[in-house]
């Protein structure tokens, strides 16, 4: 865990200051806090680790990137721009729970040197924003909002596709953010605190990396998740798979193979949430783009590349199949769970070593769900999909 620099200088000190009758609110504060911080920090840590599978999955099938992947060039690559409190945690939290090595994480940040800690572990650090962008796959801007202005202008010129930005600066919209970078690969997630008492839930002492391993935490941390006090926009979870779709058209994969890889990793056997393969959710073109698009795509078409910032913004396909199959809700909500439990590996699956049938929220009747048929066949109840903009 990170030093706290108040430590020995109690005037600093909010619990010196506040009264005793201060004191539960001033620990409800802390609470709250860690709350939003592990929050954050799991979020991300799925996100990189459903990239990172996706990738190597795709190494693995394909000959052409076999001599990549056997010198580990294929990792997905993580920057990080800002070296406080945020981005320390969420180095750590890389480090221990998505199987991402150190090497393949950097942080820039304009005091390098006090990072001896992460440097000890083989994390790269120094100052120099702009080559950081140039060399990430993932980058996480964690600045304070009073730097961005700044921040931004200094990687503008150096984001090129498919580069993508997760923004963890508070108070700064997804519009502003595409406005200051000129980027539309962005993914900003939108938090919400549905209580006012966080004591219970998340205590502040103790690192991120210790709570993500407490599966009563993971599962509050859960998209859609209704026991957490800290909840996470459901456009979030959009942005994530759409990311994927944008991953997978920049190596030039048909939206067929595409489906394919995100079924494989998102409905991997044994299933235990149908417990038969036949009955899981699978994706299909109308998952993501409208039937009009769908309908005029060849065999060997990708995807389009999606405007991401349109995505959170806007009413998307996947998002509307999102909000009416509770049994895809349930599947997703096992990935996520699945990828903590096995938190040295880089992969994720929905097979978890022991299924908790508590994981997931409710069941849909399986005699109304069957699969849904790659080829671009639903056999689900058709949902209908919104146009929306591509790039």
């Amino acid at each position: 865990m990170m030093s706290d620099v108040t430590v020995n200088l109690k005037s600093f000190q909010l619990e010196h200051v506040a009264g005793e009758s201060e004191q539960p609110l001033l620990l409800n504060l802390r609470c709250r806090s860690k709350g939003l911080v592990v929050n954050a920090c799991a979020h991300a840590v799925f996100f990189c680790k459903l990239l990172n599978t996706i990738r190597q999955e795709w190494s693995e099938k394909s000959p052409q990137t076999a001599a990549i992947e056997s010198i580990g060039c294929n990792s997905l690559k993580v920057g990080i721009i800002g070296g406080g409190h945020i981005g320390k945690q969420l180095v750590r939290a890389l480090l221990d729970l998505s199987g991402i090595t150190a090497q393949n994480i950097h942080i820039s940040t304009r005091r390098p040197e006090i990072l001896s800690e992460l440097q000890q572990l083989g994390v790269e650090c120094f100052y120099d924003n702009g080559q950081l962008v140039s060399w990430a796959d993932v980058v996480f801007l964690c600045c304070l909002p009073s730097h961005l202005l700044h921040v931004c202008s200094g990687i503008r010129a150096a984001l090129r596709e498919p580069c993508l930005v997760y923004s963890l600066v508070s108070a700064v919209p997804v519009p502003r953010l595409k406005q200051l970078l000129s980027y539309s690969a962005i993914v900003r997630p939108q938090y919400q605190c549905a209580s006012h008492n966080f004591t219970n839930e998340w205590r502040p002492n103790g690192t991120i990396t210790a709570a993500l391993q407490d599966p009563a935490v993971v599962k509050a941390t859960c998209p859609g998740s209704p026991k957490g006090k800290v909840t996470v926009s459901a456009k979030w979870l959009e942005a994530v798979f759409y990311a994927a779709l944008n991953s997978c058209m920049w190596q030039h994969l048909s939206h067929q193979e595409t489906l394919k890889l995100l079924n494989s990793v998102c409905f991997s056997e044994p299933c235990h949430v149908c417990m038969e393969k036949e009955t899981c959710p699978l994706f299909v073109c109308g998952s993501f783009v409208n039937q009009t698009f769908a309908a005029s795509l060849t065999q060997q078409d990708t995807f389009p590349w999606f405007d991401l910032t349109t995505v959170q913004l806007k009413e998307t396909p996947f998002g509307q199949l999102l909000a009416r199959c509770v049994h895809l809700q349930n599947h997703l909500a096992q990935l996520y769970h699945a990828s903590f439990e096995a938190h040295t590996d880089s992969r994720m699956s929905l097979c978890p070593a022991t299924a908790d049938p508590s994981m997931v929220t409710c069941h849909e009747s399986m005699s109304t769900m069957t699969a849904l048929d790659v080829t671009g066949t639903e056999s689900l109840e058709e949902v209908p999909h919104a146009d929306f903009e591509t790039s």
